[in-house]
């Protein structure tokens, strides 16, 4: 091999072991402090199992369905978070028998799920800032475009209903990003009924409304008070402290790399549905003392 200066074809290699040594992962988008801590989990656990990532971004690719078919002849099994594909995809990729993992989104055939719990801390949460007199409370997020977002505003609507309040007709339409947050923030703000309180369904989102909240002169929390959703490392850096939902982002990524590796590795046949527990973190921005103070 020295001497010839041989090569081997790594592509050649995978055909006859039918093995590509790569799985796949698809998100909307590869920006955000959310999507950096589940990669990272999931990173950690590939490299542990010998396994390289191929990586799909789909946020503004008209034909997200076809690039994950042709990303699938290169890897053995690949990992999906949220609504980035169709159903339809996801039951053809088994049917090929390609090993599925879904995050955030529910159950399609047989393909292992994680999530995080997210009804029952959103209801907590909301009935949290219920308790500080808050009883016009804006829901900013986009709920049909994402399975846990929709739970959060479940629990959002549950709360005002145990506490006897009028239900909320819709929430605010927002992307999960820090821009979109703002501009639905200013939007809600600028309203004559203006909420005493923001429910935002992520912590980028939250970043955005404390822009805005400076940018109307109010003050956080006597003002405005506002919560967010993941616990990103900022939550708490924020000034005030963000109240927030942890995620374990990590943890979300580590798993479902473990659970998509033992199925293809052929050491477990039999479906894993997993719902990871989230914790309500009190810091500042709702009216309280931050728990980390005390």
């Amino acid at each position: 091999m020295r001497l010839v200066g041989y090569r081997p074809n790594a592509a050649a290699r995978a055909l006859a072991m039918q093995h590509q040594g790569a799985i796949g992962l698809v998100f909307p988008h590869l920006s955000g402090p959310y999507y950096t801590g589940v990669l990272q989990g999931v990173e950690a656990q590939a490299t542990e199992g010998g396994a390289s990532l191929v990586i799909i971004g789909t946020h503004g690719r008209t034909q997200a369905d076809r690039l994950v078919r042709e990303l699938s002849g290169r890897v053995d099994g690949v990992i999906v978070m949220g609504r980035t594909v169709s159903d339809d995809l996801i039951a053809d990729l088994q049917r090929r028998g390609l090993p599925v993992v879904l995050l955030a989104r529910p159950s399609v055939g047989t393909a292992d799920v994680v999530r995080t719990e997210s009804r029952a801390s959103a209801e907590a949460l909301t009935s949290h800032l219920i308790g500080h007199g808050h009883y016009q409370i804006a829901f900013i997020g986009d709920p049909p475009s994402s399975p846990d977002a929709a739970e959060r505003w479940a629990g959002f609507v549950a709360a005002h209903r145990a506490e006897g309040l009028p239900v909320p007709i819709h929430p605010v339409v927002s992307a999960f990003r820090e821009v979109e947050g703002r501009a639905a923030a200013l939007t809600v703000l600028a309203s004559p009924s203006r909420p005493s309180a923001l429910f935002c369904a992520n912590d980028e989102i939250a970043m955005g409304a404390y822009t805005a909240a400076v940018e109307f002169g109010l003050a956080i929390p006597s003002d405005l008070a506002i919560t967010g959703w993941d616990d990103i490392a900022v939550a708490r850096f924020l000034a005030p402290g963000l109240t927030t939902v942890r995620q374990p982002l990590g943890q979300i990524g580590a798993l479902a790399a473990r659970l998509l590796l033992e199925r293809i590795n052929g050491t477990r046949r039999k479906s894993v549905s997993t719902v990871l527990p989230t914790e309500i973190m009190i810091r500042s921005s709702c009216g309280c003392a931050s728990q980390e103070d005390s």
